[in-house]
């Protein structure tokens, strides 16, 4: 029950103030009426007086009213000094003297409300000419002054100072800054909707054309697509014949290349089998010194018997088709008509050293390494030259050739049509994201999007781009972190348009992804006033725009201000 009338506190001061405020506004208008715009300043004095009266009014109200010392207006009412009073949990009742008499009798704390005798009691600060306030009940009389106006040091001896009409005075000058704020901005600001609305006008067009280009578009793309289709269909089949013709051509020479192959492999065995028994030993590769793979002087059994496939011997077939491969690099580099790659400068020289018989007197360290590396070359020289096979040009006659250029025309425009429905299709997805955008009820945040504001610290920019993305760059370097991509507004329920949200920012180090609060509120210009890091890698820009000044800033808001300083 104590929150419930913690609710209406206000609503009920309003109540009596609001009385006075009526007669103030109507005379204010009557006066304003009579004067003109020449009595612009007159009205300006006759507002102080009109304030001065209200406040003198609902002071002299509020005086009036009988209430135990803690207790606001609104409760006035539940503390009848010519009854016994009852706790507000109805857990008790007793005699008004028991009210404020330093002793907790209510489980809520309702029979203390002027001492500190109850521990979760509530004390209400009248501070007359400014604005009310609650405090916990254990401040009361605790030597320090809470209520402006020093009523919670009644018993303590502390000299508090009542300095209420001064803060009133402060606070209704920074009202009357701020409502001259907020008028300053509502003309931009309704500059700003007018430039958001056309904006929105404009795309809402430009969109219903392109769906009308999009839908043309899409015609000519079918059109040269079949277009296309049919000059490939006419371009096929006259180069069907040149097909066959290069593909025979390719044929036949694979042939004469296999045959070429065969036939040197052929004369090569009857060189090897040197005993003419149509086998190729071991020990007649023994006496050819091509084959002596680590250029020791002779050729090892295990030498010979690696060219022949891990065979003790072969015949004719079996050499032509798994010995010849590894058979004929080593005799064309013997010969001089082939020369392994080399990778590097070490490799280089070794085969070098191969070539010229530079192996004597070399260290055995050396001679080692030596043979690492030959048996990784062992590989690449084993492997037999890629063939080299010779590009076929085919000459069309005049009828093919025309037919083959009409085809690669209409491919060409059919590609450009093509390129032309993409172009319309992510112009239009541009557009449809821009409608789907929030700017604000009377899209007053429109001009914003695609504008850019920076913020200076003593080492970093920070930059804002609204609707965008959020930004920090330090000043001795170019590189940009994202602090947030536009996410949605995140003001509270009474006005979601007060803040933003930018999230899924760059990840930090062992943290999670960084995002940016943006705090928007009335300003005469679209400007960052301040960035702080409240938490690790969440930021919060204070954003000032006149976009923010609605007209309530300027009305209710401001009203119930003053209602509640006096």
């Amino acid at each position: 029950m104590s929150d419930k009338y913690d609710m209406v506190d206000k609503t009920i001061d309003d109540v009596y103030c609001r009385l006075v405020d009526n007669v103030s506004d109507k005379v204010e208008v009557l006066l304003f009426s009579k004067t003109g715009r020449m009595g612009l300043q007159r009205n300006s004095n006759l507002n102080k007086t009109l304030l001065i009266f209200s406040v003198f009014v609902c002071e002299t109200i509020s005086s009036q009213v009988p209430r135990p010392r803690g207790v606001s207006l609104s409760r006035a009412s539940l503390y009848p000094p010519d009854k016994d009073f009852t706790c507000f949990d109805g857990s008790a009742t007793m005699p008004f003297s028991k009210v404020n008499d330093d002793y907790c009798d209510c489980y809520d704390a309702s029979d203390e409300p002027g001492t500190a005798a109850c521990p979760h009691g509530i004390f209400y600060c009248t501070n007359a000419g400014y604005k009310p306030m609650n405090i916990p009940s254990n401040r009361v009389n605790d030597g320090i002054c809470d209520c402006c106006d020093g009523t919670d040091e009644y018993a303590s001896g502390a000299e508090c100072v009542n300095n209420c009409a001064e803060l009133g005075k402060s606070a209704r000058e920074a009202a009357q800054l701020r409502a001259e704020l907020v008028k300053a901005g509502r003309q931009v600001r309704a500059e700003m909707s007018q430039k958001g609305v056309n904006a929105k006008n404009e795309k809402q067009n430009k969109h219903q054309e392109l769906q009308k280009n999009k839908e043309d578009a899409e015609k000519l793309k079918e059109e040269k697509e079949y277009l296309k289709n049919e000059a490939e269909k006419l371009e096929n089949a006259a180069l069907e014949y040149y097909r066959k013709l290069e593909e025979e051509a390719k044929k036949k020479k694979v042939e004469e290349e296999a045959a070429k192959n065969r036939a040197e492999a052929e004369e090569t065995f009857k060189k090897l089998d040197s005993n003419q028994d149509g086998l190729v030993s071991i020990e007649e590769l023994q006496t050819r010194t091509s084959f002596d793979k680590d250029h020791n002087g002779e050729v090892s059994p295990e030498e010979a018997k690696w060219f022949l496939n891990d065979q003790e011997q072969v015949d004719l077939d079996a050499f032509i088709n798994s010995c010849w491969t590894s058979v004929k690099p080593y005799l064309l580099m013997d010969s001089g008509m082939y020369t392994p790659p080399s990778p590097d400068d070490t490799t280089g020289s070794e085969a070098q050293d191969m070539q010229e018989g530079q192996h004597e007197g070399e260290s055995e360290g050396n001679e080692d390494e030596e043979e690492e590396t030959e048996d990784d070359e062992d590989t690449e020289e084993h492997e037999a030259p890629e063939p080299v096979h010779e590009e076929y040009s085919v000459t069309y006659d005049e009828e093919t050739q025309k037919l083959v250029d009409q085809a690669n025309t209409a491919r060409t425009a059919f590609q450009d049509a093509e390129a032309q429905v993409r172009d319309i299709e992510s112009e239009l997805q541009r557009i449809q994201e821009y409608l789907e955008k929030d700017f604000g009820p009377e899209e007053e945040f429109a001009p914003l999007q695609g504008q850019c504001f920076e913020y200076h610290d003593h080492e970093y920019i920070y930059k804002l781009c609204p609707f965008d993305r959020t930004c920090q760059q330090p000043k001795s370097s170019s590189s940009e972190t994202r602090l947030g991509t536009w996410g949605h507004w995140s003001g509270p329920e009474s006005n979601k348009y007060h803040a933003q949200t930018y999230d899924k920012g760059q990840i930090c180090w062992n943290g999670p992804a960084r995002t940016t609060i943006v705090n928007i509120d009335c300003g005469s210009e679209n400007k960052i006033i301040s960035v702080s890091e409240p938490n690790r890698c969440e930021y919060v820009f204070e954003f000032v725009t006149p976009a923010a000044c609605h007209d309530q800033l300027d009305g209710d808001d401001i009203r119930d201000d003053l209602h509640d300083e006096l």
